[in-house]
């Protein structure tokens, strides 16, 4: 199966601070792969990286074919990577529909409306101003926004973070929808038993380098080795 993306020892620095230590990693088409690892232990760095917002000193980043390491953040967007960056970031002045105008359209599946159907609560509220809204509710407009640049590439970073319980079931359910659409995603989150559960390849990091990659499910068999690598259980 080809790669939709493919990272080769990306060493990323802060300053002096050398946060990423030789990171390869890959995403292969179609489907989900899980970037886990504890706190602190560069995961939302590495998506800074293959995003040129912080980009690599060494390294090479190459997305659906194209050799992307020194490509500024806009040009990887358009290349059909949708980015759903941890905070979710949308505009608190503007209203649920103003959101969604945002981005540039691309031509595909997506669209204003198809994103009210998928998140109805989103049409309920479209009106509203962003500040406004919940959490859960502010994810989902994030990810709306993100696909409406219709992306072959879809990267998020924590998006369960902060929601409560039955927000995240609903988060995870559209993510795990993205396959069956033919989007590929790299999914970073704390959530590590939903994330494997979902996912078809799983990473995790630690210090800066990976330190497991191998079948998500495998891993999610192996309670004792999931707290170990991610402090984190499977189980909760």
């Amino acid at each position: 199966m080809s790669a939709a993306l493919t990272a080769e020892g990306l060493q990323t620095y802060y300053g002096k601070s050398h946060i990423l230590h030789g990171v390869s990693l890959e995403v292969a088409q179609g489907r989900i792969t899980a970037l886990l690892g504890r706190n602190g232990a560069g995961k939302t760095t590495t998506l800074r990286t293959l995003m040129g917002l912080t980009p690599a000193r060494q390294g090479r980043v190459t997305i659906f074919g194209a050799n992307t390491t020194r490509w500024p953040t806009f040009r990887i967007a358009a290349s059909g990577v949708g980015y759903v960056p941890e905070g979710r970031r949308i505009f608190a002045n503007l209203s649920v529909e103003e959101n969604l105008k945002v981005p540039l359209e691309r031509g595909g599946p997506w669209t204003i409306e198809r994103i009210y159907a998928l998140f109805p609560r989103l049409a309920e509220r479209k009106l509203s101003r962003g500040r406004m809204l919940s959490g859960g509710e502010q994810e989902m407009l994030s990810i709306g926004r993100a696909l409406l640049l219709n992306p072959r590439l879809l990267i998020l970073d924590e998006p369960s973070q902060g929601l409560a319980p039955l927000i995240v079931r609903d988060v995870f359910r559209v993510v795990s929808q993205m396959r069956e659409e033919g989007i590929s995603v790299l999914l970073v989150e704390q959530n590590a038993r939903m994330s494997l559960e979902i996912a078809d390849h799983a990473y995790v990091l630690d210090d800066g380098g990976v330190v497991y990659s191998g079948n998500a499910r495998e891993l999610a068999a192996d309670e004792s080795r999931v707290l170990a690598l991610t402090g984190a259980s499977a189980e909760t």
